[in-house]
């Protein structure tokens, strides 16, 4: 990336998943790189990795929901490199159920990881880019930010706010020189549902299958988050059937709507519930 001299990415979510492997793809690029996570296992492991590629590299552990653990991230990249080039929002959780029985606790958590967590990385990595006079943010949303489907509301409510802040950014940091990066994929193999939390049994496995049936893996998606970088561009929606799905929730918004009920109804009757709801209206 020929905008960014000195090569340094910081990642957030970056001992496992989609955060891994842009890892291992900077690492291949030559590109310094911040493992951020809370899983000091698999932060080493990550560590290993980008080790035996020769790449200068650390793990640090960062918990997003804490400012003070973000700004100790801002602290020992600035102390060890200098500063940073790009700063991947990343880290993220699941969340499934109805708006009536999902436990507002469950609500709390996925929007402070979510939302709030890449609401601290951007606030506390901009101010330093602004010091330097130039960086890269690149927010990890989902294409549950720009399509809601059924008993996904929590999760789908962070993914939208994580939507409206990287757009509000785009025009706020451009004057700075800073860039910034919006990406949404669809359903990936990642290991999401592990934390997932739903008050609905199967809720993993069923994240599982979708996660399953996509045809682009993380490395996939890694490779289109570094082109997009280099390119400057900010919308970046890795798969191609979710972006027609998008543009018919834009130009047919009737017939998209309706394409939800039915997958509502569906979602409903496979557990029984709708049956029962209908008895006892």
């Amino acid at each position: 990336m020929k905008q960014f001299r000195q090569k340094r990415i910081a990642i957030t979510g970056g001992a496992s998943g989609l955060g891994k492997a842009l890892a291992l793809r900077a690492a291949d690029a030559g590109w310094k790189v911040a493992i951020v996570d809370i899983n000091d296992q698999r932060g080493a492991e990550t560590l290993e990795e980008l080790q035996v590629k020769g790449t200068e590299c650390f793990y640090q552990r960062c918990d997003v929901t804490k400012t003070e653990s973000v700004e100790a991230l801002r602290d020992e990249v600035v102390k060890r490199w200098g500063g940073l080039d790009i700063m991947v929002n990343n880290a993220g959780v699941a969340t499934h159920g109805a708006i009536d029985a999902a436990q507002m606790s469950d609500w709390e958590w996925v929007v402070n990881i979510n939302l709030l967590g890449v609401v601290r990385g951007c606030k506390v990595f901009s101010a330093l880019f602004k010091e330097q006079g130039y960086g890269h943010l690149v927010n990890v949303a989902s294409m549950a930010g720009l399509l809601y489907s059924p008993e996904m509301s929590s999760y789908n409510a962070t993914k939208a706010g994580v939507v409206a802040l990287s757009e509000t950014m785009r025009a706020e940091l451009e004057p700075f020189n800073i860039g910034v990066t919006l990406v949404c994929p669809g359903f990936f193999q990642t290991n999401l549902a592990e934390s997932a939390r739903s008050p609905e049994p199967g809720a993993q496995q069923m994240i599982n299958k979708l996660l399953s049936m996509s045809t682009i893996d993380a490395d996939d998606i890694a490779d289109m988050i570094l082109n997009a970088v280099e390119k400057k561009k900010f919308w970046l929606l890795p798969h191609s059937s979710y972006r027609y799905m998008w543009y018919m929730k834009r130009y047919l918004p009737g017939f998209y709507h309706k394409g939800m009920v039915t997958m509502a109804r569906k979602m409903l009757a496979k557990n029984g519930r709708l049956k029962a709801a209908l008895q006892s209206s």
